[in-house]
This record gives C-alpha cells, structure tokens and sequence, in this order.
C-alpha cells in the first residue's frame, strides 16, 4: 500500500472521528438510557474512542506489513 492512501486514509479517519466525537453527533448520545447499567453517552463515548483506536492500529498494520512484502 502506497504511503500517500496510507496518509489520506488516515486524514479521512481522523475527520471522521473529530466529527463523530464533537457536539451535533455527540448530542444525539445524551439521553437518559443505561447500557449494562451504564449511562448511554459515556458507554458510546469510550466505545467510539475504542473504535477509532482499533481502526488506526489495523490501517498501520496493514501498512507495515505491505511495506515488509515489498
């Protein structure tokens, strides 16, 4: 994977989640519901957080080890 598709699919994920993790989307999280006896909006908060985390250490992944293949 070229470093360029690596560096705009980066962008993309970071502009994805600065939107999803500010207000207008962030709002729609702040009702008053439990998830396994957890208020909804810190569970989705911490639970977006982790998915933004997995994707950006799986689109680094894959770029080291098409670089290694190379």
């Amino acid at each position: 994977m070229s470093s360029s598709l690596t560096t705009q699919r980066l962008v993309a994920l970071f502009c994805c989640g600065w939107l999803l993790l500010n207000f207008p989307l962030l709002g729609l999280w702040d009702v008053d519901a439990t998830v396994l006896g957890v208020p909804l909006f810190p569970a989705a908060l911490m639970t977006l957080w982790a998915l933004l985390i997995v994707t950006v250490a799986w689109l680094m992944e894959r770029h080291t080890a098409a670089d290694e293949g190379d």
